[in-house]
């Protein structure tokens, strides 16, 4: 019956994408934007559920099952501040840029905005190779999720390929109308079923009440405000908000928007749907203790699966895990069709084939990047076997590290293309030096202070574009006038 549900869910998914491409014009900007034609709501639960992976649901319950309710603090607190006031002063701009010079990617931008072939190659290499944790983060979450929810019947490798056929049929289907729908559909699918999950296995449990009184007898730690973790570390949890400013599926999403005040409603429900999905995702980690107190840290990223195993009959449980699955879904769907649109735009096309390829050609292309990354992203979750809430820490780090590049693009006239190659090259080296020293440390911070790299990172490269673009030559006015115009 449980996967009876999933596998329904999984062809409705199926559906709204493909209807989507009724509405396909057939254009290279209609597949990779919609052609900038989506509305107020679906631009709100795209670039939530775009955001919104196992990180959120799987990631948050096992983090929280070690540490405690701290976990919200650091990071669904700080983001429900932090992001909306990126998408108002950063996505803003950007749109309107983007539909002023019609620009599809980061990397176009970013290349003529500081005239550098070389600096956009490098900034697409760095944003490929971080988001390439940040897809495995989605399949190795439907792997867990199907595996666990089905009583071990199902090999965790199954999962983790359905899942990534499921989104790479309609990715490479209906672009991204067809991305923007489906995640429309399965945000309102999570944030429903993450409610309903944590108020039918805190029942279960016998109410939240006594469930909390028998955790506070265990693990009194674990009910702590600050948990295990330091104010310091705190503080520094506030930079990794900073990543949504450089992830690439929500610079498309932006551009998509028909018009600017669409952006309002994002920025204001923003941190009520963060409330929605993270609180019970945090207090379902908790109360996990109680059914199973001996996890490792690799299990316990399956805590909210396992609960939902023990407590909720089949039916049920089979809607919970949908639940699950959309999430996974929302995310990684726009992270691949990113990925394939720089690859067109930002390789393909700009390096010789920008007059020879017609639209239809653009998509094709498209569509086999898509598809070539979800296979290699699943043969590597094959072999990965970490926290989610670690890998997609690191992920989240390397974004907000360059996020100072972007800032510095889109509001300092005086930034030159020095500046910026000593922003990517300084979050370069710092990223892979404390990446060597922290990982399979799930909770590494600097020299054991309790600072975050990406506190570190994020202040060296904004000084590293700062004292690179006071060295060199300012940008010409031809290029003032183009980005800086009234």
């Amino acid at each position: 019956m449980t996967l009876a549900v999933i596998a329904s869910y999984m062809a409705l998914v199926l559906m709204v994408g493909v209807l989507s491409h009724r509405l396909f014009r057939g254009t290279g900007e209609d597949y990779f934007l919609a052609t900038r034609s989506i509305g107020p709501f679906v631009l709100l639960m795209s670039l939530f559920g775009t955001q919104m992976t196992a990180f959120a649901l799987l990631g948050a319950s096992g983090q929280s099952y070690r540490t405690g309710i701290g976990v919200f603090g650091l990071m669904a607190s700080s983001s429900a501040i932090v992001v909306p006031t990126v998408f108002f002063f950063v996505g803003t701009r950007a749109w309107a840029i983007g539909k002023r010079c019609g620009y599809t990617t980061q990397v176009e931008y970013i290349r003529d905005r500081w005239e550098s072939d070389l600096l956009g190659l490098l900034l697409f290499i760095a944003l490929v190779a971080l988001l390439i944790p940040y897809l495995l983060i989605g399949v190795m979450g439907a792997g867990i999720t199907l595996a666990d929810i089905s009583g071990g019947q199902v090999p965790t490798w199954v999962g983790g390929l359905v899942i990534s056929l499921v989104v790479m049929t309609y990715v490479t289907y209906g672009g991204l109308r067809g991305t923007a729908w489906a995640n429309t559909f399965q945000t309102l699918v999570f944030m429903t079923l993450g409610a309903v999950t944590f108020i039918y296995v805190a029942n279960a449990m016998g109410g939240l009440g006594p469930a909390f009184e028998r955790i506070a007898e265990a693990r009194p730690d674990l009910l702590v405000r600050e948990g295990n973790y330091s104010p310091v570390t705190y503080l520094s949890f506030l930079f990794i908000p900073l990543s949504a400013g450089m992830f690439p599926h929500l610079f498309m999403h932006w551009l998509t928007a028909s018009k600017l005040h669409n952006f309002r409603i994002t920025v204001v429900a923003y941190p009520l749907c963060i409330a929605v999905v993270w609180i019970p995702s945090v207090l379902l980690g908790v109360l996990g203790n109680i059914d199973f107190p001996e996890l490792t840290v690799l299990e316990s990223n399956a805590v909210m699966v396992r609960l939902i195993e023990t407590h909720a009959p089949e039916f049920l449980a089979g809607l919970l895990g949908a639940g699950v699955f959309a999430a996974v879904m929302s995310s990684l769907d726009s992270q691949t069709l990113s990925l394939g649109t720089m690859f067109t735009k930002d390789i393909v096309l700009h390096y010789g084939y920008d007059q020879k390829m017609t639209d239809h050609q653009q998509v094709l292309v498209a569509r086999i990047f898509v598809a070539s990354i979800l296979v290699v992203t699943y043969l590597l979750s094959l072999i990965t076997r970490t926290s989610i809430f670690a890998m997609g820490t690191w992920s989240f780090t390397g974004f907000a590290g360059l996020f100072p590049i972007i800032v510095a693009a889109l509001f300092w006239k005086r930034s030159t293309k020095l500046g910026a190659f000593a922003s990517l090259l300084t979050v370069t080296a710092l990223w892979t030096y404390y990446f060597i020293q922290g990982w399979g440390q799930p909770d590494y911070s600097v020299g054991g202070t309790g600072v975050m790299p990406v506190a570190v990172i994020v202040t060296a490269s904004a000084l590293a574009m700062l004292a690179g673009s006071l060295l060199s030559s300012p940008p010409c006015d031809a290029t003032m006038r183009k980005f800086f115009s009234a």
